[in-house]
C-alpha cells in the first residue's frame, strides 16, 4: 500500500498563520532541558532531532518528553549519504546509515527521516550531477532502495522521505508522486523543498506558480519542509544561488499560504553559518507571515 495522506495534514482556517517554524541550535547543551531552552528563546515550534542514532533510550526519551510538554515539534532525523551509490560497499553503508537514522526517528516520534536519494557519481558522499541520475534505473534502484530501508526497520510511527533536488530524482512533484506510488509502503512520505527544484529561468520567475503546483501534488504526503531562498545572478549560463530567506525571490506569501492549509508540517531553516542570520532568516518568514 503507498503511503496515505498525513492526517494532520487536514486544511485548516484560521486567523493565525498555523506554521511551526524551527531551525538548528548552534549553541552547545547537555542535556534536554537546555535544548529546549534555546529553541523557546529562538522562538522556534519545530525542531531537528538533538541526537545521534548512537544516544540510549533513556536520552532519547528524555529529549521527546521534553520537546512534547513544551510544544514543539521535531521534525526530522538527517541520513544524508549516498544509497545509489554505484560502489556496492559506499551503499551498503549508505543504507545502514538511512535504516539508523529511520530507527532514530521512530525512537524520538520525529515526524521524518530525510536523505537525498544520492548520486551514480562514486565520489560523492550524498548528491551531485551525474548523467546516470535521471535514468530509469536509477528510479528503479531508487525504489529497491527506499523499501530495504523501509523494510527492515519497520517503522511505526515515523516516515522516510527523500529531499527534492535540482539534479536527482526527485526533481518534480510528478517525479515524487511517481515514486510513492512505485515504492508503495505506507512510511514512504514526502518532504519538500522548493529552492532545492528551482533549477531554471522558467520555474525561477514563475516559483509561485510552482509552489503551488509542489502542494496541490504532495500536500497531503508532506511530513516537513525546508526554508531558504533563490536568487539568480546575471552571468551566462544560467546561473541560480541558494541564498538566505528573504535575499532571493521566492514567493514565501505564497509558499506560507500553502503551508498553512497543512499545520501539522514544520518549515524549518537550514545551511546559513551564524545565530545572526537564522534570526534574520526567521524574522523575515515572521514579518511574511502577518500579511496573512
Amino acid at each position: 500500500m503507498a503511503a496515505k495522506p498525513d492526517e494532520n495534514n487536514a486544511a485548516a482556517g484560521r486567523d493565525s498563520l498555523p506554521v511551526r517554524l524551527g531551525g538548528p541550535v548552534l549553541e552547545k547543551f547537555t542535556d534536554p532541558e537546555t535544548w529546549i531552552g534555546h529553541l523557546q528563546k529562538l522562538g522556534y515550534r519545530a525542531a531537528y532531532c538533538p541526537v545521534g542514532p548512537e544516544a540510549e533510550d533513556k536520552l532519547v526519551r528524555a529529549c521527546e518528553a521534553a520537546a512534547k510538554e513544551a510544544d514543539i515539534t521535531i521534525a526530522e532525523t538527517g541520513a544524508w549519504s549516498n544509497p545509489v551509490n554505484p560502489d556496492e560497499t559506499k551503499r551498503r553503508a549508505a543504507l545502514e546509515t538511512c535504516r539508523q537514522s529511520l530507527a532514530l526517528a521512530d525512537r524520538i516520534g520525529a515526524r521524518c527521516c530525510v536523505t537525498t536519494a544520492g548520486t551514480r557519481d562514486s565520489s560523492s558522499p550524498g548528491s551531485g550531477p551525474h548523467p546516470g541520475n535521471l535514468t530509469e534505473d536509477t528510479f528503479d534502484l531508487i525504489v529497491e532502495s527506499v523499501r530495504s530501508v523501509i523494510d527492515q526497520v519497520k517503522p511505526t510511527r515515523s516516515f522516510f522521505c527523500l529531499e527534492t533536488m535540482p539534479y536527482a530524482q526527485p526533481d518534480s512533484p510528478d517525479c515524487y508522486l511517481r515514486l510513492l506510488e512505485a515504492v508503495d509502503r505506507k512510511s514512504f512520505a514526502a518532504h519538500l523543498d522548493p529552492v532545492n527544484m528551482i533549477s531554471s529561468p522558467q520555474r525561477y520567475y514563475r516559483n509561485a506558480d510552482f509552489i503551488r503546483e509542489c502542494f496541490a501534488r504532495l500536500g497531503p504526503y508532506l511530513r516537513s519542509c525546508h526554508a531558504k531562498d533563490t536568487l539568480i545572478q546575471k552571468k551566462l549560463t544560467v546561473h541560480i544561488d541558494e541564498v538566505r530567506a528573504g535575499l532571493g525571490e521566492l514567493d514565501y506569501l505564497t509558499y506560507l499560504r500553502e503551508l498553512s492549509r497543512y499545520p501539522g508540517v514544520p518549515l524549518m531553516l537550514e545551511h546559513l553559518e551564524t545565530d545572526a542570520e537564522y534570526a534574520l532568516a526567521a524574522k523575515y518568514i515572521r514579518a511574511v507571515a502577518k500579511k496573512l
